[in-house]
């Protein structure tokens, strides 16, 4: 399942400053960490044993259900009708069978064992626990006896839900303006229960055959192909499944229109609303090009008949991986070559491939249990790049890769809390819990470092192990282990210890290595030193790791090679010592930054690498670029190196023109915007900017063409994002221009540009300008362009626009979808004080409607998220007096915790600190900068190193 970052944490710091060492922030504040739904208390996979088992128990085994489901949804009724009958073996005697339900009622049971000729059918009673959802059947005199088979067969009602769970209705507004209703399915993880009574665990597989009778204008589809000789008018009926878990049934009942095609030998269709064929394309030719890559790098075929995709539009999840039918927000799989962003190009292929992905991994091969979660969906993670890198090679969609996922799980894995990917749960609250970086981010991390310390062939032939020896059936991490171990020795790839003892090691502890590099000037040998990575740097910790890593120097800039060629073997420190540097040649560990881990160099070290930056900066990988960006910035304002030294180095980036980098300077730039934009000083800090930006905003200017690389488009609208926020005059009147002429004659803003238009233009934009994107909003059918530009126009910087543009999140009557309602106050107060304050005063007067909004399932209220949101973002009294007045309002209600005022005081005491801290450095460094000699300055710099690097050719 992909899974969706909604709300407030969502971008990186990068630049501080300070020619001495500067004061010490203990921890960063909460927006500067990508937002995490991880528990913050550390658990082994053992249960506490005062605990109450919510596993269900193991005395009887499904082997079959047949489901026959009844609705009239056509109409928008939610009630439905179903009866399931369960065919169950019995593996110890037992007196009850017990069995999951949700919000099911009217329960009426039989059973009948089965292989003996006299057996009768017989009825049970049953009894249902809201705690643990078991619905217990049994009867008076009836045991069930061990190896034994049987019929359970249970009818019951039930209403299709408004929370996007579980068998849920959807709606939407059709061409001609009705309204349209569908009922489908989103059961991961523990929401099969609600459509009809199961085992609702992931090893807990079987085999489904499917029925459903609907209205016969209204068509049906399921994990497997229609059984054309079973269904008939206003019935359809599917081909029984492969053994297969619970939560990944599906199926949709509508009238949605699909195109197909075929390759690989496998059918595939895409499903979307009536209107929208058109768009379906992209998503099919690319969904048929991942599966074959995927197919062939695992040796393994799909192994259903066919795969659906379809676009469903009210769902709370990215995407779901349902075998043979995945689901999708609209954005996620609906792709117009008009109108259409490469964002969302990019965004259908790595999503479809995360799905395709889980196809083997959590689908063929299950996990035991949800404490592995990171077993499926860090594979999903490290496939949505590594299967479009496979189709799309020309992308380059690693760099995407290192700056959204790499660089989440570092961060949020930088606390002394943070959770191992493998970690024990029980109850359906501390699964959903378990969605988080750990187990998407940092487990596709970890898997892609492993991938290239033992080499992809390694690696590639562990995988096809795994899926052949655990296929139908659930794995845990040993397994996977045990096959690359196995592949290692197929390959007659040496390994230098236990491969289950190394990657155990990442995967059964929390946290993140730091790598202490210092090098013997004299000798050329090199330390490597290794500790558990914390924000604070006194922080102590005894955990090792089993480090894989490797190195590159000036001598010979060859970034290619990802293979390890040292390791620290749970060991704290080891000497390389046949390295035979030349004194004056920066050394680099970890090529392509595939490993995860943080490196500090020693002092020297450092400045070669900036001087090698500045000098020739494309002899470094652009991933190590950004790395070093980024690992600078959390040592420099962590006390570990001075604010100097990350100053310096950004000095180069008049001569970088690749993504990864310019995205970390991007989050950490805007970050710094928020902190200072109110600072007396803000010209110095805007001319800095400037500075680093203007040549390759220049370069790059804000017209999209046809033909560029992939990434060049994401580049730019990065460098628009820069160089409007320092001020730069020409972005600022070309993005201006733009959005006037759309408004004015309707001249059509790129797509791949709208995002940066709509939000720098709204920046300055009268009533008339704001109505026309607000009114936009509100009557787009297309739901990548309505997130586009609910982000934009919260980057309004007045008052009134901004009470608009929030209060229309509670009008009922307006067309906001139910699941967008929720995100308009992020935009708005995330964007500087105007916002903020408009955000508050919004909740001052309507807090007691705003809670009551619809989250989705598993969603946290979000007036308590907004609050805490916006406590990270106060930075000065006045802003905190205020957000004051609105917790004193709302504390004490059933709509937050208790812990509110705790948390909202925490948060803006962290950025007090980190302001108290690092604004006098900061604002000191680029005073000086600005007053400095013509010599100093950077545009005159770029142009001497130019010359100078043109003698060196």
């Amino acid at each position: 399942m992909t899974r969706v970052q909604v709300g407030t944490m969502s971008v990186l710091l990068v630049l501080l400053v300070a020619t001495t060492q500067a004061a010490v922030v203990r921890s960063f504040p909460p927006f500067e960490q990508l937002q995490s739904l991880e528990h913050p208390n550390l658990r082994a996979v053992v249960p506490f044993a005062d605990e109450e088992n919510y596993r269900l128990p193991n005395e009887t085994n499904p082997l079959h259900y047949d489901v026959y489901l009844s609705t009239d949804v056509h109409l928008g009724d939610t009630g439905f009708n179903g009866t399931v009958s369960i065919t169950l073996e019995v593996l110890e005697a037992t007196q009850s069978i017990v069995v999951h339900a949700r919000q099911l009622e009217n329960f009426t049971a039989t059973i009948q064992q089965l292989e003996v000729e006299t057996a009768t059918e017989q009825t049970l009673t049953f009894a249902y626990e809201a705690e643990r959802e078991f619905l217990t059947l049994s009867q008076t005199g009836l045991s069930f006896p061990a190896d034994t088979k049987w019929l359970l067969k249970i009818s019951y009602q039930g209403n299709l839900r408004s929370d996007n769970g579980g068998f849920y209705l959807s709606t939407y507004t059709d061409e001609e303006g009705n309204t349209k209703y569908l009922a489908t399915t989103q059961f991961e993880s523990t929401d099969a229960r609600h459509a009809f009574p199961c085992y609702d665990e992931p090893a807990k597989r079987a085999n489904f055959t499917i029925t459903i009778k609907h209205d016969p204008s209204y068509n049906a589809i399921s994990n497997m192909p229609q059984n054309e000789t079973a269904s008939s008018s206003g019935v359809t009926a599917f081909n029984t499944t492969v053994n297969m878990p619970t939560y990944l049934v599906a199926f949709i009942v509508s009238e949605f229109v699909y195109s197909e095609g075929e390759l690989n030998g496998l059918p595939q269709r895409v499903f979307s609303r009536k209107g929208t064929e058109h768009e379906q394309e992209w998503a099919l030719t690319t969904g048929m090009l991942v599966e074959k890559r995927l197919s062939d790098y695992f040796g393994v075929k799909f192994a259903l008949p066919k795969l659906d995709q379809a676009g469903i539009p009210d769902f709370a999840a990215g995407a779901m991986e349902n075998w043979g039918l995945a689901t999708y927000r609209e954005e996620y799989i609906l792709y117009n070559p008009e109108n259409s962003t490469i964002n969302t190009q990019t965004n259908i292929a790595t999503i479809e491939a995360h799905e395709d992905a889980h196809m083997w991994f959590g689908d063929l091969v299950a996990i035991e249990w949800w404490s592995y979660l990171w077993l499926k969906e860090g594979f999903a993670t490290l496939f949505e790049h590594l299967a479009v890198d496979l189709a799309y090679p020309e992308w380059n969609i690693f760099q995407i890769f290192h700056a959204g996922s790499y660089q989440s799980a570092l961060i949020n894995d930088a606390i002394p809390t943070a959770r191992p990917m493998s970690y024990f749960v029980q109850k359906p609250s501390e699964i959903g819990l378990l969605y988080d970086s750990v187990s998407y981010a940092k487990a596709g991390s970890v898997l892609d470092m492993w991938r290239n310390a033992l080499t992809n062939t390694v690696f590639q032939r562990g995988l096809h192990n795994y899926l052949v020896a655990n296929q139908y059936s659930a794995a845990n991490p040993n397994q996977l282990f045990a096959a690359i171990a196995l592949a290692a020795v197929e390959e007659n790839y040496e390994v230098p210890a236990l491969v289950a003892d190394m990657m155990a090691s990442w995967t059964n502890q929390g946290g993140v290595p730091l790598l202490t590099v210092e090098r013997n000037y004299n000798d050329g040998s090199f330390t490597i030193k290794q500790e558990v990575y914390t924000n604070d740097k006194n922080y102590t910790n005894e955990k090792l790791w089993y480090v894989p890593v490797n190195y590159v120097d000036a001598s010979n800039p060859d970034f290619r090679n990802t293979e390890a060629t040292h390791y620290l073997l749970n060991q704290s420190q080891i000497s390389i010592s046949d390295a035979k540097l030349a004194a004056d040649n920066w050394l680099i560990l970890n090529k392509k930054s595939t490993g995860y881990y943080r490196i500090n160099y020693d002092s020297q070290n450092w400045q070669l690498i900036i001087d090698g930056l500045i000098n020739r900066p494309h002899k470094i990988d652009p991933r190590n670029r950004a790395q070093l960006i980024s690992d600078l910035y959390r040592f420099a304002t962590s006390g570990r190196v001075p604010h100097a030294t990350l100053l310096t180095l950004l000095t180069y980036l008049p001569n970088e023109d690749q993504y990864a980098p310019w995205s970390a300077v991007n989050t950490v730039i805007t970050l710094f915007n928020h902190y200072l934009s109110g600072d007396s000083d803000y010209e110095n800090f805007q001319f800095y900017v400037a500075e680093l930006v203007n040549q390759q905003f220049d370069k790059f200017g804000v017209n999209d063409l046809n033909g560029e690389q992939h990434l060049v488009k994401f580049t730019r609208n990065l460098l628009i994002n820069i160089a409007c926020l320092a001020g730069v005059e020409s972005c600022l009147k070309d993005t201006q221009a733009k959005l006037q002429n759309l408004v004015d004659d309707g001249t059509t803003v790129e797509p791949n540009l709208q995002a940066q238009v709509y939000c720098n233009g709204l920046k300055q934009a009268d009533a008339k300008i704001f109505d026309f994107v607000f009114d936009k909003l509100m009557d787009s059918n297309d739901q990548a362009e309505r997130r586009l530009l609910i982000s934009a126009i919260g980057c309004s910087q007045n008052s009134t626009q901004l009470d608009k543009f929030v209060s229309s999140s509670i009008d009922q009557t307006n067309g906001l979808r139910v699941q967008e309602r929720i995100t308009l106050l992020f935009p708005a107060y995330s964007r500087g004080e105007v916002g903020l304050l408009a955000s508050i005063d919004f909740l001052l007067v309507n807090w007691e409607e705003y809670a009551l909004l619809n989250t989705g399932f598993g969603g946290i209220n979000p007036l308590y998220s907004d609050i805490f949101g916006i406590s990270t973002y106060c930075v000065n009294e006045k802003q905190r007096l205020k957000l004051q007045e609105l917790v004193d309002l709302v504390k004490g209600s059933t709509f937050v915790p208790d812990t509110l005022q705790a948390s909202v005081d925490a948060n803006i005491a962290a950025n007090y600190e980190w302001l108290n801290v690092n604004r006098e450095p900061l604002m000191s460094w680029v005073s000086n900068f600005r007053n400095s000699s013509p010599a100093l300055n950077i545009s005159f710099l770029a142009l001497v190193l130019c010359l100078l690097a043109s003698k060196l050719f």
